[in-house]
């Protein structure tokens, strides 16, 4: 209760405020009536931030489907576009009860950013009209040939105020230490008072007297079964992929739990159903109110609901306000949210992996089409591309001294076959080969063309050296980028096997060396330091899904952090080094299943007098624990832990509280810079647990306890 009146409580004030004049602009924009913009407003806080999947994501209507639903309005009318959006929440809902609603995500970026530059670009060009003094027409094509007469019949006034809410938008955030107001809010308040002063000729927001008696209840569309098919999935897509989109985005901007995907289909899909059936408009998170909500200070789902709660009281206790809004400065809050719907970073993004033209196309189709002819014909264009880049492999075949090389790049599929055949027959007989295979992907028909040609040759007098290391990581394509080009080997040879290895690095290395080359030049600034044994099973980076640069890492037999002052030099300087100097935000203690040295320690069979004896006695605090604890119970299989692993679990929490024992850690976890996490990794099951210092001792870390439980270690 007191996060909430402390954070959550002055952040949904915050986004109050700026919800009331996007709602009201979105309705405008749509056709729908401006009522059903704040009703959906209403439901988008109160039902979709009761449940939905992510903490922090503020529902509402969104100017992302301004374009479906005024092609629906025109289509159907406003009562049966209701009926839609009730009927779209339905099938919302079904998508994240069967938890296929990830699968939005699957979509190509270049097809989603398109999309909504598209809508963008429609959003501008249609609310230039309305700060013009004069209506939007029904298409981008009709808005675009009516401009010039707009142009020269303006209505000054609604320039004028329309100019104003533009500028303040675009001003505002620019000044210092006035960004807890939000712009849209001091724009459309400024242009509102300018008008009401000196300009009463001005159109202006229009609310029913009575606006509970005047909603326009859902009703049964006229059309096709086709036609209503296609309409509600729609809806139901684009609101769902827009909500999605969003909570990852939000996941993005806070340290706290991240978004259950499903459950906020699920909640997206109720309050779209909802909305519909009170004449509300389509529900989607809003990734300018979720910012907004954020940056405000809000930590709970309680402030997107109170949010909700304030435009109701507002809208029936003062709705006589909002007549006052000219609806010229809506129009300008609309002409600047939808030119930010075409951003320059994601078109620099998709350039640099030559997506530019799907983006393009996709938002012109969008644009001059209609959503969905624009979204099937950049789906349609970049698979279209993908084929392309699978049967475009490079291969190249050189010669030099004698030895001839093959260079293979790419992707190498059957598709590329033929190419591959015609370079490789082109290869004198008897020739020296040398085959340089650096790929992403090799299939078995490509796999089974290159052993064929290489038979082949070295039968006819010639000879082949090929990378096998790459060779079969290649045609197993191992899907984690973190691990590439590693496969599991049976090497005779140990020697060979470094080397193999060495080489294999040599021939990737393109793709981490500007990576790597940055790292070098600005230093490292790891956000972990990742403390786990020496056991050659352990790969920290695979665990934690990091990279170069990502983890300030320390090794030892068990995992041990000797408390301060015990004279282990090594691990007192990695600690204080990462704390005081690199800043880390974390510190992971990780053990895991099968642990050598916690088997030694409970056998004692450590050789007497050894430096490994010595060190293991670091380990007897983490046996007393161990003895105080009962039985631990792995949560996904519901088996007991072996006393190794029972030992290797309490050796993490004990380690942990060493580490309290540096005033450096609790210092900075004092203070909120530092976060301790425990952690247990079971080798055979590939699972990663967290350790907490009660009952249940392990918790998995996909389950929603993972963020309150590794805050509980003390």
């Amino acid at each position: 209760m007191r996060s909430i009146l402390h954070h959550d409580l002055p952040a949904s004030l915050v986004v109050f405020l700026i919800a009331i004049p996007l709602s009201l602009g979105i309705a405008a924009a749509s056709g729908a009536p401006l009522i059903a913009g704040l009703v959906a407003a209403v439901v988008g806080g109160v039902v979709a931030g009761a449940l939905g999947g992510s903490a922090l994501q503020v529902s509402g209507p969104a100017a992302g489907l301004t374009v479906v639903v005024a092609g629906l309005v025109g289509q159907f009318g406003w009562a049966a576009t209701a009926g839609i959006t009730c009927a779209a929440g339905v099938v919302q809902i079904l998508l994240g009860v069967t938890r296929i609603g990830r699968l939005a995500l699957s979509l190509s970026p270049a097809v989603v950013h398109g999309m909504l530059a598209g809508i963008g670009v429609t959003i501008a060009v249609q609310q230039l009209h309305v700060v013009l003094g004069g209506q939007a027409q029904s298409s981008l094509i009709a808005n675009v040939a009516a401009l010039p007469g707009r142009l020269v019949a303006h209505h000054p006034h609604s320039v004028l105020v329309g100019v104003l809410t533009v500028a303040i938008l675009l001003a505002w955030p620019r000044l210092p230490k006035v960004k807890v107001v939000p712009a849209p809010l001091v724009a459309v308040v400024f242009a509102t008072a300018l008008a009401a002063v000196w300009m009463p000729d001005v159109t202006r927001v229009n609310l029913p007297d009575q606006p509970l008696q005047e909603l326009i209840l859902p009703a049964i569309p006229e059309g096709t079964p086709g036609q209503i098919i296609a309409a509600v999935l729609t809806v139901a897509l684009v609101a769902s992929v827009e909500s999605l989109l969003s909570a990852v985005a939000v996941d993005k901007l806070h340290n706290g739990r991240r978004s259950n995907l499903d459950r906020e289909l699920i909640g997206q899909g109720a309050a779209n159903a909802i909305s519909g059936a009170l004449g509300g408009m389509p529900v989607t998170g809003v990734i300018v109110r979720s910012s907004t909500n954020v940056a405000a200070g809000a930590k709970s789902r309680a402030s997107a609901i109170m949010h909700g709660l304030w435009i109701a009281a507002f809208v029936l206790a003062a709705g006589s306000m909002l007549e006052l809004i000219p609806m010229a400065a809506l129009a300008g809050v609309l002409l600047v949210t939808g030119l930010r719907l075409v951003q320059l970073a994601h078109i620099r993004t998709l350039r640099r992996h030559d997506e530019l033209l799907v983006y393009v196309v996709t938002a012109a189709g969008v644009a001059v089409l209609g959503l969905a002819e624009g979204v099937l014909i950049g789906l349609v264009l970049a698979l279209v591309r993908v084929l392309y880049r699978l049967s475009r492999a490079t291969v190249t075949a050189t010669e030099e001294a004698g030895l001839w090389t093959v260079q293979i790049r790419g992707t190498l599929v059957f598709l590329g076959v033929s190419s591959l055949i015609k370079t490789l027959r082109s290869i004198p007989t008897g020739a020296r080969v040398r085959v340089d295979l650096s790929v992403d992907h090799l299939d078995h028909a490509a796999y089974e063309a290159i052993e064929d040609w290489r038979r082949g040759h070295v039968a006819r007098g010639g000879s082949v050296e090929l990378n096998r290391l790459a060779f079969r990581a290649a045609l197993q394509s191992t899907p984690t980028r973190r691990l590439l080009p590693w496969q599991p080997q049976a090497v005779a040879a140990p020697d060979e096997r470094v080397l193999d290895g060495i080489r294999a690095f040599e021939e990737s290395a393109d793709q981490i060396r500007p990576i790597l080359a940055k790292l070098a030049a600005d230093g490292q600034k790891p956000t972990q330091l990742f403390i786990t044994c020496a056991d050659s099973r352990i790969v920290p980076n695979m665990i934690t899904t990091t990279g170069p640069g990502d983890q300030f890492c320390v090794r030892n037999v068990g995992n041990l952090v000797p408390p301060n002052g015990s004279g282990s030099n090594s691990v007192d300087a990695a600690i204080e080094y990462a704390v005081e100097v690199l800043g880390v935000r974390s510190i992971v203690v990780c053990g895991h299943s099968h642990c050598g040295a916690a088997a030694a320690t409970l056998e004692a069979n450590a050789p007497a007098g050894t430096g490994l004896q010595n060190w293991l006695r670091h380990f007897e605090p983490s046996v007393r624990r161990a003895v105080g604890m009962p039985d631990i119970v792995d949560p996904a299989t519901g088996l007991k832990l072996s006393p190794a692993d029972k030992l290797s679990v309490a050796n993490v929490g004990e380690q942990l509280s060493n580490l309290r024992s540096f005033p450096c850690v609790r210092k900075a976890e004092a203070e909120g810079r530092l976060e301790l996490i425990g952690l247990w990794f079971d080798i055979g099951a590939a699972a990663a647990r967290l350790v907490l210092d009660r009952e249940p001792y392990l918790v998995r870390a996909d389950e929603e306890l993972a963020t309150a439980g590794r805050r509980s270690i003390r």
